[in-house]
């Protein structure tokens, strides 16, 4: 057997018989219809978009709910599309690990049509205008990561990619189109404009606050570099700014989707599909023909879509209003789940865990986790009343992050810490300002979190071991705070940890201000007392 729909065609009881679930729908009509009349086009090949995005319309697809299929767009890495998803005709193998240790296998081939989005590709490139240009289409989706929206760096100097491409235009009628790929994305709106004023919903699906005026920000300021420049038609500034023309929808986004595992890959050659190796592209993005994801998912969408959507709802998406989904992203990302990996990934890292779901069998990282969430985070969480955030929190804590089938590990999670601390644990002591019946005072473990991060600064677990740190854009500084201190002779003076520690962008608020750098540099010093001490300080504050 092969990952190829002539494989699946010829070859389909023994892929049922091997337990996979296959596409029930009729591929050679889904495809005619999506490329007479597209409507949904994605951009981010990734991992989650093919676990969920793509599993999610396959459904759709076998309802009936919906006639048209996916058109998958890589920006980034074109060697995604080149190496996994032309070989294998588009298609992919979704693991879903549940809970109750059982594995459910489906090759999902919803995707009808996959390009890169290159605009020195002219055959790749003129087919995405000409999708653009369709009447039909009626959303851009978008999993391109938080860093993908990025238009200036650090400082607020704007990119050099960008800055050229403001001077290039949308590259109409023969002139050089952009290169970054927010300049092709706008070049792409820009034709769809100049052939018609056609509607359009340009979506984010990232995980990230407030994602849809992300992708506005970027799309408009495009547009008034081009538009200044007398690049474009004066009118295209006013057209992405329509509500009525373009729209840029919040969501919420939650599916764990770990990267490819070994494990997964050697249950699939078991089953004896061949072809199904791993590779590591030039730009190190680890790609396989298959993604290993949990059960549970959630996508809230904001319902403001000019050009009509597909019916999403009937695949269990929730559309709603802003103001809900801004509930809804706020009681995840600052209270039900992101504080809860963040907290594990620091621990984890320190007590030398290479598996999140391994360190909820400990007792005292499982009560520190539930304290946080249901103890100083609950109080302030604004309860969004399509979720209710203690059913999340319990979902979160009892049956996502203890799945044994879910190859997630904390060293990943710790990546870019010093950007996660602010949104995932300042916004609670905001919020505990904010209440005259609540004292941030009251919050003993949120401090240790922030305490536990600088002793993971020091790149030395429990036991005496150095370890690397992951990436973070603030690694190098925050590390130069904690760099004198040692296990064996942690200095008194904990003063050098001031300035950090009064860092309203790390922590979201100065923590001298709201009188809590006092205990977390206690809690540091007790961290830092030896080895074993990380367990000792546990042991004392949590149980």
């Amino acid at each position: 057997m092969e990952l190829t729909r002539k494989s699946i065609q010829e070859q389909r009881e023994a892929f049922l018989q091997a337990g996979y679930r296959l596409p029930e729908f009729d591929y050679d009509k889904v495809k005619a219809a999506t490329e007479a009349s597209p409507a949904w086009i994605h951009f981010g090949a990734g991992n989650i978009f093919r676990a969920f995005q793509c599993n999610l319309l396959q459904n759709l697809l076998n309802q009936g709910a919906v006639d048209t299929g996916l058109i998958a767009v890589e920006g980034f890495d074109y060697e995604i599309i080149e190496k996994m998803y032309w070989p294998h005709d588009n298609l992919s193998i979704l693991a879903t690990l549940k809970a109750d240790n059982t594995v459910e296998k489906t090759i999902v081939g919803s995707i009808m049509e996959s390009l890169v989005l290159d605009s020195a590709n002219q055959s790749q490139y003129q087919r995405l205008k000409q999708i653009f240009a369709a009447p039909s289409l009626q959303m851009a989706s978008f999993t391109i990561t938080e860093k993908g929206y990025a238009l200036t760096d650090a400082k607020g100097n704007v990119l050099p990619a960008i800055a050229a491409d403001y001077t290039k235009g949308p590259g109409q009628d023969g002139g050089q189109a952009p290169d970054s790929y927010l300049g092709k994305v706008v070049s792409l709106l820009y034709h769809r404009y100049v052939s018609g004023k056609k509607p359009i919903a340009m979506v984010s699906m990232d995980n990230c606050s407030h994602n849809g005026d992300k992708l506005a920000a970027a799309v408009w300021a495009f547009a008034d570099a081009w538009c200044g420049n007398g690049l474009a038609e004066g009118g295209f500034a006013a057209y992405v700014r329509d509500p009525k023309a373009v729209s840029y929808p919040w969501s919420m986004i939650d599916k764990i989707t770990p990267r490819p595992d070994a494990k997964v890959e050697e249950m699939l050659n078991r089953d004896g599909i061949q072809g199904l190796d791993a590779a590591i592209t030039s730009k190190n993005t680890y790609v396989a023909p298959f993604v290993n994801a949990e059960e549970c998912e959630y996508l809230v969408i904001e319902d403001h879509f000019p050009n009509g959507r597909p019916a999403l709802e009937k695949g269990g998406v929730i559309f709603t209003e802003r103001e809900t989904v801004d509930k809804v992203e706020k009681m995840k990302v600052c209270t039900c789940l992101n504080p809860l990996h963040t907290t594990l990934a620091i621990y984890g890292c320190l007590l030398g865990y290479t598996l999140v779901s391994e360190e909820m069998k400990n007792p005292l990282l499982k009560r520190f986790v539930e304290i946080i969430g249901y103890r100083e985070g609950l109080p302030v969480v604004v309860d969004p009343g399509i979720l209710d955030p203690r059913e999340f929190i319990d979902t979160v804590v009892n049956v996502r992050i203890p799945n044994p089938f879910m190859p997630d590990a904390p060293q990943r999670i710790a990546t870019d810490t010093s950007q996660k601390l602010a949104i995932r644990f300042g916004e609670t002591i905001k919020a505990y300002q904010k209440r005259s019946d609540l004292d941030p005072a009251d919050l003993k473990l949120i401090p240790l979190v922030f305490a536990g991060w600088l002793r993971y600064l020091m790149a030395v677990d429990d036991q005496g071991k150095p370890f690397t740190p992951s990436s973070d854009p603030l690694l190098q500084a925050a590390t130069a705070y904690v760099a004198d201190y040692r296990l064996d002779a942690s200095p008194k003076d904990l003063s050098r940890l001031d300035p950090l520690l009064s860092n309203e962008k790390v922590f979201g608020v100065d923590l001298k201000e709201v009188h809590m750098d006092e205990l977390v540099k206690e809690y540091f010093a007790e961290l830092s007392a030896g080895v074993g001490a990380v367990t000792a300080t546990l042991e004392k504050y949590v149980k």
